[in-house]
């Protein structure tokens, strides 16, 4: 008989664990509290609109496609793939907006308009995050993070230092670029790591490869396209996947884990993994004795931001927006400072606004627009209606007076979605949308172990673990969790 193995979570790290196991001939079943896939990236259709409730960029092109490779698939097998170009938009003010563009000779020419003699320095820069995202996708993230023993290779101890590892991204940019709005562009990609800047290491430089060398696509359909075509192929390796089934114990006599108890039923097991919220399975689902982490082990860890979001339906067309567009017409350093090192509600935030029907006709009705609004903010802090209504009328103020338009009064649908929602509908601690945040103290083996220590068929994936938060970290993670099911068997 094929050994069961129970998944908890239909996110992209579940999903990827079950499609690995499955093609070992492990029996696998995902148990998903929700009525729908994804996770964070689920969908939801309202008014005619249909939007992506979490992820929007699709960086790291060639993670997905291994994964599907390695089932003999390929990504157009399951969702078409444009490269968007302008790759995003920046505001920096109504007078002020640079659009990013996709082929590096531009890139570079638009370097030297804000800074002469910066393109020789981006090439060098670019060349220097090429070798910490060969090195980092080859070297490091696939490793389960048990042990430091795990990093003691010659060949990885040697790229220590070359990754920048122990100096901070901040002073690699300052150092090489005088201009504050490349130096903006350049440490944005790292703002959701966890960390300002200053204190993330230079490592994460390699988000500018991905970024400016691999290039920003669109899945035509939607962001849910990805997971949808991940559930498609669980389904056709005989994962069986069912909703609205939320975990509410795992039965663990004698040290292993036997059975797994929902809202609707149970199911045997020789193996589970939890694919949801690991501080979730840890403290709320497991008993006190089966706990590894203590609650002020959890208080202590750094979480990556929270999210303030709206999904809003708009009934007319709108002017000089791209498919993202960055707004950065206010203190950035400030911002960055009211999320990580002194956590409140932002003063005068910056935002972001994706429009992907700008891309793609699909996802709004004829002749509007389908607006993802998302203001990062601090874990952990109160979440009310009143906060949520203010920071809507900050943003679209912002909005109208940066594009030149009027948009509140063509808004026929607005659904917002922070911190309360986001532990109601993924149990996420604190409230926290990106997962564990990527500092030096929170990297590889530093983070909250793969496999349980007191609970010998137990396993964890996803943004709180290996190798971190993002839509291909969590990928890679169920895949490495895949394998290290395979080795405990």
């Amino acid at each position: 008989m094929s050994k069961k193995v129970v998944v908890i979570g239909a996110g992209f790290s579940g999903l990827s664990a079950a499609c690995y196991l499955a093609k070992e001939g492990y029996e696998v079943t995902v148990l998903e509290k929700n009525d729908s896939i994804g996770g964070r990236a689920r969908k939801f259709h309202a008014e005619g609109f249909t939007f992506d409730m979490g992820p929007s960029w699709y960086w790291m092109p060639e993670v997905f496609e291994k994964f599907f490779a390695d089932f003999g698939k390929k990504v157009s097998d399951y969702y078409d793939l444009v490269r968007l170009d302008p790759s995003y938009r920046i505001y920096f003010s109504k007078e002020e907006i640079m659009d990013v563009p996709a082929q590096q000779q531009d890139l570079y020419d638009m370097f030297e308009r804000y800074e002469p003699g910066s393109s020789a320095k981006l090439d060098a820069f670019l060349n220097e995050a090429a070798y910490k995202y060969k090195v980092g996708m080859e070297e490091f993230v696939h490793k389960p993070g048990h042990s430091i023993m795990e990093f003691a290779d010659t060949r990885v101890l040697s790229s220590l230092f070359k990754l920048q590892m122990f100096s901070s991204i901040s002073k690699t940019i300052r150092a090489n670029f005088k201009n504050d709005k490349l130096r903006q562009l350049l440490e944005f990609p790292v703002l959701f790591l966890g960390a300002t800047p200053k204190n993330t290491p230079a490592l994460y430089s390699l988000m500018n490869y991905a970024d400016m060398k691999l290039g920003t696509w669109y899945p035509m359909g939607g962001m849910h396209k990805i997971i949808e075509g991940i559930a498609s192929l669980a389904r056709e390796l005989g994962v069986k996947i069912r909703l609205n089934e939320e975990v509410k114990e795992i039965v663990i006599p004698n040290g292993a884990a036997k059975k797994v108890l929902t809202s609707k039923g149970e199911y045997a097991c020789d193996v589970v993994i939890g694919g949801a919220d690991y501080h979730h399975v840890e403290q709320q689902i497991l008993k006190k004795e089966h706990r590894v982490y203590s609650p002020s082990y959890w208080d202590k860890r750094v979480m990556a931001p929270s999210s303030l979001l709206f999904y809003l339906g708009v009934n007319k067309k709108l002017k000089n927006l791209d498919h993202h567009n960055l707004f950065f017409d206010t203190d950035f350093e400030k911002h960055a400072e009211e999320i990580y090192t002194n956590p409140q509600w932002p003063t005068d935030p910056l935002f972001y606004v994706c429009c992907p029907s700008v891309t793609d006709k699909s996802v709004a009705p004829e002749g509007m627009e389908n607006l993802f609004v998302l203001i990062p903010v601090a874990p952990g802090i109160e979440d009310s209606e009143a906060q949520r209504e203010r920071y809507y009328d900050m943003v679209m103020t912002r909005l109208e007076e940066n594009t030149g338009q009027k948009v509140r009064d063509a808004v026929v649908y607005k659904r917002a979605f922070a911190h309360k929602d986001f532990i109601k509908d993924y149990n996420s601690f604190k409230g926290n949308a990106y997962g564990l945040a990527n500092t030096l103290t929170q990297t590889a083996f530093l983070k909250p172990k793969m496999r349980s220590k007191k609970v010998l068929n137990l396993f964890y994936t996803g943004q709180l673990t290996t190798p971190g938060p993002g839509v291909p970290p969590s990928i890679i993670s169920g895949e490495v969790v895949a394998k290290e099911v395979a080795k405990y068997f």
